[in-house]
Parts: C-alpha cells; structure tokens; sequence
C-alpha cells in the first residue's frame, strides 16, 4: 500500500445556496475520495478579479495515498456533478463551486494539470485565514513558511467575515473514536494491515502492525512446518508481547487510541494448529503466564473471508513464501477462529463477511465496512 499524504484543498461558492454548495462538495468527497479530516469555519468573502456576488470560503483537509492527479481529477468531477464546467481561458467568474488543491505536505508539483503548492494561495487571505483554522504550522515548501507567518505577510485587502453558520463532517458518523483499542483479525490475506492503516490514517489513531515480515522462521516453516513451527510460534510469542505491552502502556499513559492489525490470542488459535499436543500445551501454558494481565481491545473486528478468495489476495501480493500455502491450512485457520469467537463471552466481537468486498480500492466498500463497525 502506498504511503498517504495529507491534502489541503480550498472550497468557494458565490452561485446559489452557498452553504448548502459547500456541504455538497464535503459530502462528495467524504463518498469519492478520502474522509475528511478537519474543516475550517465558513468565510464571506467579496469576489476577487471580477465583478460577482460574494463568495463563502472554506478550507478542508484529508489523506490519500493516490496519485496527485487522480485526486485532482475526482475534484474536477465533483464539480462538474455540482453544476461547474470549467473553462479553458482561465477567466474569473462566478461559480456554484470552486475547489482549489492547495498543499500535499511537502511535494512540489508542476505539470498541466496541477500546480502544487498554488501559486496563488500566499496572496489571498480568503485561502490562509481558513486554512489558519485547520493547520496553522503547515509549511509552504517554496517559501519555507507556515500559514501562520504567510497570512502576516499577507498584504490583500479583501474583507474576510467569518459567519455563523457551521458545516458538518460525515466522519461524524461513524463512532470509531469511541473505541480506545482496536484489534482487527482475520485469516492469512484477509486484508487485517490494509484496513488497520486506512483506518489509523482517517481517525488519527495510533497504528500497531505485527512485524512478520522480520520473522526469519516464517519463510522456513512453510518449507518445513514440522520442523519450524514451535519455533516460530514462540518467536512470535516473545515478538508480539513486546510489541503489544509497549505499544498499550502508551495508550494509558497518552490516553490514544490504537487500531492493531491483530490480537494478541490470534497466538493460541496458530498455535494449535501448527503445534502437536505435547507443544501446543507447554505453549499454552507459557502464553496465560506472559498475558494473564493483558488489555482486551474494546472492539474486536474479524475480516471473515473464503479460502479462495484468501488465496487470490496472497497470489496478488506476491510474498514468494506465501504462494504455497495449502487450502486445507487456511480452512483450519478458519476453523480455529470460529471457536475461538464461539468460546469467549466477553470480548466485544464484530464478524464482517468481506467475500463480495474490496475495501482497497473500491471506497463504497471502504464506507460499507466503516458503517458496519458502527453499527
């Protein structure tokens, strides 16, 4: 998955019910394109460069790891839903909504379509006061300054009027911040890593990912599980204690909250399939003496998906150790999270069905997914 960059993008209306113009364009992006992090209060503005009605003004923010373009395109199609055609001649005029790409953190862009940070955008204090009220340390990396000393700076005399009226975030919606620790599993290629960042990214969460791809014995035990599997069932007992004590003592201490692309227990279940009797009750025995105090998620999210589905994931990802692995292996892992749910009473459990999903790259899928935790 590609890294996520933060986006800043300025939103205008002088055409018709402004307010309502602009909680359109928020309202798509939310659906189109990446959730919405922060938005500013809403600007009465005079029009710039021509003769119009005046404008609201706002700023927003969001993440996305797309291409800049791409998101440059699902803005201008966003317009054009809402009644905007642009012209070629760049001449100012009214319009029922403009959306202005302001920063990707630190990218400097210039091509045909997008000029990245905008060229304009230190000259206008309608951009900078709005965009003061969502990120005031922002750095503008051709001038190497942050909004706050581009608005001292600023020498437009256009009056900037913040009104009362306010705009609402479909972020809002979905109650994930109340969660203080969430684990995320599900079987092997089942999307546990991909889903636990994007939601880490849209709610500002801390992020916990299991680090197997450091394990030296995983590689080893699909070669030879017999061989290799208390091995690597206890280096992954000793990685993931390390990780997840570490990581929850900072959720006390902090107050944060954590989305963890597994849990801890996932560790019994592996177990006992991959180890004989004798290990898997030496195992077990060790696993209840190192996690008899451990903290339980306040949300535990299973990924439910079929065997063939799971092994056209793990072909797409390409891990070379991964691409044998045998159906009859990922129906036991199965299997055994299916008693594992059936056996504990209180963890607060979520079974999601992922077979007719693809949460990556179709956003529908993403926001259906985000509901259903919700729900």
């Amino acid at each position: 998955m590609k890294p996520f960059k933060k986006y800043h993008i300025s939103i205008g209306s002088n055409v018709g019910d402004r307010l309502q113009n602009l909680q359109n364009a928020i309202d798509l992006i939310h659906l189109e394109i990446s959730i919405v992090c922060s938005i500013s209060s809403v600007y009465r503005t005079n029009a710039v460069g021509f003769k119009g009605d005046y404008f609201y003004n706002i700023c927003i923010s969001f993440f996305s790891n797309d291409d800049h373009n791409n998101v440059m395109n699902s803005l201008l199609d966003i317009e054009k839903k809402l009644g905007r055609t642009r012209g070629s001649n760049n001449v100012y005029e009214s319009r029922v909504i403009d959306l202005d790409m302001l920063l990707i953190e630190d990218e400097i862009v210039n091509n045909n379509l997008l000029t990245i940070p905008h060229p304009s955008m230190h000259l206008r204090e309608f951009v900078l006061i709005p965009l003061n009220d969502i990120d005031p340390n922002i750095n503008h990396p051709i001038f190497n300054k942050n909004a706050i000393e581009l608005l001292k700076l600023c020498e437009g005399n256009n009056k900037v009027e913040k009104i009362k009226d306010k705009l609402s975030n479909p972020k809002d919606k979905f109650n994930i911040s109340n969660f203080k620790y969430i684990a995320i599993e599900g079987n092997i290629g089942a999307g546990k890593s991909s889903l636990a960042k994007m939601i880490s990214v849209d709610f500002n969460s801390k992020l916990i990912l299991e680090r197997f791809a450091d394990n030296p014995f995983l590689p080893k035990f699909y070669e030879e599980p017999d061989r290799y599997a208390f091995t690597l069932e206890m280096s992954f007992l000793a990685e993931r204690y390390q990780q997840i004590t570490d990581d929850l003592s900072q959720l006390n201490i902090f107050n944060d909250s954590i989305i963890s692309d597994y849990d801890i227990f996932k560790s019994l279940i592996f177990s006992k399939i991959t180890l004989s009797d004798d290990e898997f009750a030496l195992y077990r025995k060790l696993f209840f003496s190192m996690y008899k105090d451990i903290l339980k998620p306040d949300l535990y999210i299973y990924l439910n998906q079929n065997v063939d589905r799971l092994k056209e994931n793990i072909k797409k990802r390409g891990r070379d150790y991964e691409q044998n692995i045998d159906k009859k292996y990922l129906n036991n892992i199965n299997s055994g999270y299916l008693d594992f749910h059936k056996s504990q009473t209180d963890l607060n459990i979520k079974i999601i069905d992922i077979n007719d999903l693809d949460f990556v790259n179709n956003r529908i899928d993403y926001l259906s997914i985000l509901s259903s935790i919700c729900e």
